[in-house]
């Protein structure tokens, strides 16, 4: 760690020239680059790249790029650029496959469920693009599933934590015992424990809908990029590829 290489460097100023067109510029680029769900008008084929380069907040922003810096960077200059970049946008590509693929499985069996009560298919096409609907089928599904069904639908995924994730197990499982350590957990512990401990939270709140980091994130994406991550490190140790330059 301690200087940018070249992927690194031009991957941070992407993100940073989209998040200011979207965020102070007002460009409104989320109706077209954000991770739709694939029943909504809204989603495109492109939005699984495209996603990466978009951020909701200035902190998320800033903790992706700061990862993308410091955990990235000596992977570079370990595989070089092509390499590297191939793993970044193969466990970003990954994470949204996998997170879509968890939300279509939600999403079906909570239709079904409605389909199931007697609401017909365009009532419930008015409730995914309006958010109303007839209170009786409270007596038949929850609100809470309702809400989640809305939600997966309308509500678009942004963000390089995926791929980021990808990055955060080709670290650890390269440098196991480097020492890494969260804000509010300040105390220093190897990679080899710290990594599998934080994909494990994001496994946990994804299943349980419980998560310390707040709402709004998307768990099952960054566990999708960690996978993807290790399928793709794994291979690499038994096939050596040589540096990709």
């Amino acid at each position: 760690m301690g200087r940018f290489t070249e992927a690194v460097k031009h991957l941070i100023i992407l993100n940073v020239i989209f998040f200011a067109a979207d965020q102070l510029l007002g460009f409104n680029l989320d109706s077209y680059l954000a991770l739709y769900f694939p029943k909504n008008e809204h989603f495109g084929i492109w939005q699984y790249v495209s996603h990466m380069f978009m951020h909701g907040s200035f902190m998320h922003i800033l903790f992706n790029m700061y990862a993308l810096w410091a955990f990235g960077s000596p992977l570079e200059q370990m595989w070089g650029r092509n390499k590297f970049l191939f793993f970044y946008f193969s466990a970003g590509l990954g994470a949204g496959l996998i997170y879509t693929a968890v939300n279509y499985f939600q999403f079906s069996g909570i239709y079904n469920e409605l389909v199931n009560s007697g609401l017909q298919p365009e009532a419930i096409q008015n409730l995914l693009q309006t958010g109303r609907y007839n209170p009786d089928i409270l007596n038949q599904v929850s609100e809470q599933k309702i809400t989640e069904l809305f939600q997966i639908y309308n509500t678009p995924a942004v963000g390089a934590s995926g791929a980021i994730y990808g990055v955060l197990v080709a670290f650890g499982m390269t440098f196991p015992d480097a020492k890494l350590a969260l804000i509010f957990l300040p105390v220093p512990i190897a990679a080899k424990y710290f990594i599998p401990v934080l994909i494990a939270i994001d496994l946990f709140s994804g299943v349980t809908g419980f998560s310390i980091f707040g709402g709004g994130i998307a768990h099952f994406a960054h566990v999708g990029g960690a996978l993807i991550g290790f399928i793709l490190m794994k291979y690499w140790q038994k096939n050596q590829f040589k540096r990709w330059n």
